[in-house]
């Protein structure tokens, strides 16, 4: 277990929840409490929970069903274990742990029913959203969270690049097939798991989350591919587009304004302006374009050791953008019952600008496979 690693984490999100005023702090299972600790916590009805005083020089404690107790990292300096059994009220014990505090941070994964319970003991406390209260946990990544998000990110980039080179054959093949292909080619390149991978073709990329199917794909028309994977615990996640055959007029034009947008969005990402200024920055070249009724998603969300995470690049979040920020930028155009488009890469923010993990051709690309 790297100790200093999680020691540097807590310190690091210990500051920020006392900047935001929080007098304890509970993280029920999940990726927030793996960040913090490096185990994975079975999700069931028994909750584990991660339980702290931001600022505080007391050891965070961490409650674990005794039956689980053997699987927790032992790591004395950052943290106690204390067990609890069937015959415990784990939530009162939580409560106990926490005692006066007047403002309690927990993690948006909390179940309502032990924050129900918490509510009850505590009535005198005020509970917030990690997301309402710091924009979530895990939302500001270090340098070497940006620099493993740039190597995954070039891994994905490698099979991006096939797909473009028509290396990955389409015509004659289910979106199932080219799926599972590509789910093969991730991992032949580095990545230790496979997150998704999305394959539309022709009618269905107009459907932004569509799952590949038995439909054959046909020469000219759209293939969408959005795939990513984890490689090292940070996750890649890209989208690009092909087009089998000759590229129409009017498909060609409008992947240019598409890819105009993106580059506006990629543009605006800086420190200092607000997460609704990345989304409005591709919002406004597509609906200037006359397709604002066509972009129907967020622009971008976070990413780090799950695939969507804080921070959400959509409209009306002011939270401001931070160096240290990574999230996807992906504005589309889908025309239903013909064809959508998507383009989509990973950029970091650092002190003055963005700067992409994922830079395969930006270009829809025709290719006859």
């Amino acid at each position: 277990m790297d100790t200093e690693l999680f020691a540097s984490r807590w310190a690091a999100a210990s500051t920020r929840l006392a900047q935001a005023d929080a007098d304890a702090l509970v993280v029920r299972g999940g990726s927030d409490l793996f960040y913090l600790t490096g185990y994975h916590a079975s999700s069931m009805e028994r909750i584990t929970a991660f339980v702290a005083r931001p600022g505080s020089s007391e050891r965070p404690v961490i409650f674990a069903p005794q039956i689980e107790v053997p699987l927790v990292p032992v790591a004395p300096d950052l943290y106690q274990v204390v067990g609890w059994t069937d015959d415990d009220d784990p939530v009162a014990m939580i409560a106990s742990e926490i005692g006066s505090a007047n403002r309690v941070i927990v993690s948006d994964e909390l179940w309502a029913q032990h924050l129900l319970g918490l509510q009850a003991a505590l009535p005198d406390a005020g509970f917030v959203s990690l997301s309402d209260s710091v924009g979530g946990l895990r939302s500001v990544k270090n340098d070497d969270e940006m620099a493993r998000l740039q190597t995954v990110g070039g891994l994905a980039n490698q099979v991006a690049a096939q797909l473009q080179a028509g290396e990955i054959p389409l015509v004659g093949r289910t979106e199932r097939a080219i799926a599972d292909d590509i789910t093969e080619r991730l991992l032949a390149v580095g990545h230790d798991t496979v997150e998704f991978c999305i394959v539309a073709s022709g009618p269905n990329s107009a459907s932004p989350h569509h799952h590949p199917g038995e439909r054959v794909v046909q020469q000219g028309e759209m293939v969408l591919c959005d795939f990513g994977g984890r490689h090292n615990g940070y996750c890649s996640d890209i989208t690009r587009c092909v087009w089998t055959g000759p590229i129409p007029d009017d498909v060609a034009a409008t992947w240019d304004v598409l890819q105009k947008a993106q580059q506006a969005a990629v543009d605006a990402a800086r420190p200092g302006v607000t997460l609704s200024d990345v989304d409005e920055a591709a919002r406004e070249v597509i609906a200037d374009a006359g397709f604002g009724q066509r972009f129907i998603h967020r622009t971008g969300h976070g990413i780090g050791t799950e695939v969507h995470e804080q921070p959400y690049v959509k409209p009306g979040n002011d939270d401001i953008v931070v160096a240290g920020h990574a999230f996807s930028i992906e504005p589309g155009i889908y025309i239903d019952g013909q064809w959508g488009m998507r383009l989509e890469d990973i950029v970091v923010v650092i002190d003055d600008r963005a700067i992409r993990c994922t830079t395969t051709d930006h270009r829809l690309i025709s290719v006859n496979v």
